[in-house]
């Protein structure tokens, strides 16, 4: 899978944060109920299996979901778009529903898709990846654009560019300990870039080369692009051993993303943040979360 995932092929992106052209993100996933609601996002990350976060799953069965791949907007036309049910869900057996620490879930498509254009899987961070502060990542999907702000008709796929908050410095935004080494965060210190509502479950990636790979999966947050309180996700890179135990055949592509220099994340401090890199027992109260917040 290594071969193919992570080349969207129609996506010249260099800076920005709007309304995503279609075909840009080809692993975005829109993961519905079966009655057609859009309640969460998620990646496509083999010709058969999505990753999501657990959090959306908690309340539901695999008979009441469906996702749609190739899709551009929620409700106009999508000529690209093709549509699974969904045979398995399955949610990381370690989640904390308090306080989101391995919030992440691998869906079962009912049958293969074929890749296109408009349809491609996105490479995954292998276990050995680094991400220093200040590197810049995208995030995408149909959420709302601000707090309690409907994402307008026809509700087209967002996109928003954001750079990595560094796990120390996080953890100081949130409170010492409630951010966990399988959290990667993401933000501007002044906030109005984010995931919103909706968003939960969808892609934070970011490109070496020529790949796309998929760092971390929306999780939570304070707010919607509140300043100092940057959205937080499932590091990806901590799950590469537990995706792989459950997809057997196929399985998706891993790729190290390497960080150069030194991290700058090294450096803060904050009252009660360990000297190390650990960090205590998380305790946040965690919320769903939201895209494309206006600045």
């Amino acid at each position: 899978m290594s071969s193919v995932c992570g080349l969207a092929r129609l996506n010249t992106r260099i800076v920005g944060g709007q309304t995503a052209p279609e075909g840009f993100w080809p692993w975005q996933v829109s993961v519905n109920t079966i009655l057609g609601s859009q309640f969460c996002g998620g990646s496509l990350i083999n010709n058969q299996w999505v990753l999501s976060a657990a959090h959306c799953f908690t309340r539901t069965t695999a008979s009441n979901v469906q996702v749609f791949l190739g899709r551009q907007s929620q409700q106009g036309s999508n000529p690209n778009e093709v549509s699974r049910t969904v045979t398995q869900i399955i949610i990381h057996p370690n989640y904390i529903p308090s306080t989101f620490d391995n919030d992440i879930a691998l869906l079962r498509l009912s049958s293969t898709v074929t890749f296109t254009d408009f349809i491609v899987p996105v490479c995954l961070a292998a276990s050995d990846s680094t991400f220093h502060a200040g590197i810049n990542t995208w995030v995408t999907g149909w959420g709302t654009i601000a707090s309690g702000v409907s994402n307008p008709f026809p509700q087209n796929l967002m996109e928003v560019q954001v750079p990595i908050v560094g796990g120390r410095q996080c953890n100081c935004n949130y409170g010492v300990g409630q951010i966990t080494d399988n959290m990667l965060c993401a933000g501007l210190p002044e906030g109005g870039r984010d995931s919103c509502q909706g968003d939960s479950g969808g892609p934070l990636v970011i490109k070496q080369g020529d790949r796309w790979i998929l760092s971390g999966v929306v999780s939570f947050g304070r707010g919607c692009a509140l300043a100092n309180f940057p959205g937080v996700y499932a590091r990806v890179s901590r799950f590469q051993t537990w995706i792989n135990e459950q997809i057997i055949s196929n399985q998706p592509g891993f790729i190290t993303f390497r960080s150069t220099g030194t991290d700058s994340d090294l450096s803060v401090t904050c009252p009660g943040l360990p000297p190390v890199t650990t960090t205590l027992p998380p305790t946040t109260t965690p919320k769903c979360e939201c895209l494309s917040c206006p600045d």
